[in-house]
């Protein structure tokens, strides 16, 4: 209910003259007046408590929310400081590997240049083995045209050595020569007599005979003395005769 103010007039003139002199204080409307001040006092107190209290709820929510927010940005600033830190820690390593493989390929480049220049090295090295081995052929085809001539002029000599010793003569390896005799043994004309001549050293060198003869070392230090095969192969053939027919080995004192 609306408070309606009313005029009050007092007339203390009249008051006065009566008897028994009072006033009208109107106590009812005073009474209602008061309450209805009341109750509108009250009305704006809930009206205001309900406001701050709604404030209150509003600003506590928000208050959350940015402390949720708070939080949150707080979360993602410790999640970022730690990829920082990964990353920084990552990138030291890349920079330490980096490092690493700057350094192996110096030491890459240093040994390709090391090998280049062994390489060149050996190139000059090969170019003077082909250029001694051109060399060496030419002079090997040299002696073999100078062989092949000797060879021409000593086989008609080889054979007629051969048909008349009865004997062949075989060249072996590492200078070698292999002569074998026939027609020594008066029971069997066919048996093989046989020794190894090595001619490849300063000194004649029998490696072996067939059958042996006890008087070989002398006949090979007559031979290295006279330097005379054909004389040295007599020799032999007179000793593999007398050793196989049994007759007494010859004097070669």
């Amino acid at each position: 209910m609306a408070f309606v103010p009313r005029g009050f007039h007092l007339d203390l003139k009249s008051v006065l003259s009566d008897p028994n002199p009072h006033i009208n204080l109107d106590i009812p409307v005073y009474e209602e007046t008061l309450q209805n001040f009341l109750k509108a006092v009250n009305s704006y107190k809930n009206r205001s408590i309900t406001a701050i209290t709604d404030k209150r709820t509003k600003d506590a929510a928000e208050k959350k929310k940015m402390q949720d927010k708070c939080q949150k940005i707080e979360g993602e600033i410790s999640k970022c400081k730690v990829q920082e830190i990964e990353l920084m820690a990552t990138l030291e390593k890349e920079q330490a590997e980096r490092k690493d493989a700057e350094l192996t390929v110096s030491a890459f480049k240093r040994q390709i240049t090391s090998l280049n220049e062994r390489s060149a090295t050996m190139q000059a090295q090969i170019d003077e083995y082909r250029a001694l081995i051109a060399s060496l052929r030419t002079d090997k085809g040299k002696e073999r045209s100078t062989l092949n001539s000797h060879a021409s002029r000593v086989t008609p000599e080889l054979h007629a050595y051969e048909k008349l010793l009865a004997c062949t003569i075989e060249g072996m390896e590492k200078e070698q020569l292999l002569i074998i005799f026939r027609r020594v043994d008066r029971s069997n004309s066919e048996r093989e007599f046989s020794f190894v001549l090595d001619v490849s050293g300063p000194n004649y060198r029998v490696v072996k005979t067939s059958p042996p003869l006890l008087s070989l070392p002398l006949l090979v230090d007559r031979l290295n003395a006279t330097q005379d095969i054909f004389a040295f192969i007599v020799q032999l053939r007179h000793e593999f005769y007398k050793t196989a027919n049994g007759e007494a080995a010859m004097d070669i004192s």
